[in-house]
């Protein structure tokens, strides 16, 4: 079952990554960076800077099945973001089963924060923060456009008043309700078939019903939909057999009865990811271009 599931994490998170030479990124400019540490073990992401920058980032989220891995940096992947001129920060977290998916989640506001303390450094505008990912990294996208955080201006780390709030989000496949996974009451906090094959990711506080209804309404994105959220284009295929279509329906939903800026892109026979999905972050570069100048 372990090795199914490696395979299967491993899978989500290189699906989506192109076969292109660095001859197709040239002058990139790629530095690793340390944006906090956890457990004394550190945190990192790269900073991917284009030979033209636009003065806009765009934070990557490195996820698949809550699992992350610097190895799952291709720069290749986002070339249609980078020929925009747009410096794209490719963020690793902590993985599950070690952590569940709120401490992940932390880790995520952790990156902003410092993305936006630092982004003089690299010439980029603080005010103006987009974020993307797939799957996973596709439901932490839109944890961070309902759920950015102001900062706390007492903070002993400076990096901690910064505030955690993104300006734009587009992503791919993304789970935004967990309780609510292809049907209304179609569970899937730590049950299910998908709550089982990631059980690590939800932990003990799914093991009861009680603890199971509240970890739930945290985790899913769709319960923190506001008029003020971020932006946001959900690209997602309608033969998704791991994450149904219905999971960006129900969003949709919810952010057209909330008066939220919000965009589905179906793309009709799709699974959950495609040959020649790189392509498609043209239309995130586009959704960038209008959201974040």
């Amino acid at each position: 079952m372990m090795s199914l599931r490696l395979a299967l994490l491993g899978y989500l998170l290189c699906l989506w990554i192109p076969r292109l030479g660095a001859a197709d990124l040239p002058n990139l400019r790629r530095t690793e960076v340390i944006y906090g540490r956890k457990f004394g073990t550190a945190l990192t992401l790269d900073v991917l800077q284009p030979a033209k920058a636009n003065g806009l980032g765009v934070i990557w989220v490195i996820s698949g099945g809550f699992y992350s891995d610097h190895n799952g940096i291709n720069p290749a992947y986002c070339k249609a973001l980078l020929d925009e001129g747009y410096t794209v920060f490719a963020v690793v977290h902590g993985s599950q089963p070690r952590f569940t998916i709120l401490e992940i989640a932390d880790d995520m506001h952790r990156a902003v924060r410092w993305i936006r303390h630092h982004a003089a450094d690299y010439a980029v505008r603080p005010d103006r923060l987009g974020v993307f990912g797939a799957s996973a990294g596709g439901h932490l996208s839109l944890t961070l456009g309902t759920q950015g955080r102001e900062g706390d201006p007492k903070a002993k780390d400076p990096v901690d008043r910064e505030s955690s709030r993104v300006q734009a989000v587009a992503c791919f496949f993304p789970p935004t309700d967990f309780e609510n996974w292809g049907a209304p009451g179609d569970t899937q906090v730590g049950i299910g078939k998908v709550g089982r094959q990631f059980y690590g990711a939800f932990g003990t506080r799914s093991d009861t019903l009680e603890s199971r209804l509240e970890y739930g309404r945290l985790i899913s994105p769709i319960h923190s939909v506001s008029k003020d959220m971020a932006p946001t284009l959900v690209i997602h295929g309608e033969a998704d057999g791991l994450v149904p279509i219905y999971q960006a329906e129900i969003f949709e939903k919810k952010c057209r009865d909330a008066g939220a800026t919000f965009k589905l892109v179906r793309l009709p026979g799709k699974d959950h990811g495609w040959p020649g999905m790189e392509k498609d972050l043209i239309q995130f570069a586009d959704w960038f271009k209008t959201h974040l100048r």
